[in-house]
């Protein structure tokens, strides 16, 4: 993995090469972090947890509705309606009920803010 990111680095210009690592940081945090999140603090049902964390990205079937789909410059908070603004107080909702609810509020969370740090990458300027 070292090997390939620093032939990257070194073939590739410093925008191609921050593009990539945003890639790769935005799918780590999708599919690998949840895992811990669910071993983490859901010891006894680590794998039922890590599915429902994994389950919360059905809320990127909002993109479905954009025009187009899928834009790399695009910043899906706040743009896309189930991860608007309007909406987190509801996932905040989620946390304090009981599981599997509470999982659930985590995941779309977790999500959001996944997808927050992506918008970051987008617009290092963002306040």
């Amino acid at each position: 993995m070292f090997f390939f990111l620093m032939r990257n680095f070194l073939t590739q210009n410093r925008n191609d090469y921050l593009q990539t690592m945003a890639s790769l940081l935005h799918y780590f945090l999708h599919f690998v972090f949840p895992l811990f999140i669910a071993y983490l603090f859901f010891k006894s049902n680590w794998k039922s947890a890590y599915l429902l964390l994994l389950g919360t990205m059905i809320i990127d079937l909002d993109h479905l509705l954009a025009t187009p789909i899928f834009q790399l410059d695009r910043c899906s908070i706040g743009f896309h309606p189930l991860h608007s603004y309007y909406i987190m107080p509801f996932y905040v909702g989620f946390c304090f009920m009981k599981r599997p609810y509470k999982i659930i509020g985590i995941g779309l969370l977790f999500h959001l803010l996944t997808d927050f740090i992506d918008c970051l990458f987008m617009c290092p300027n963002m306040t």
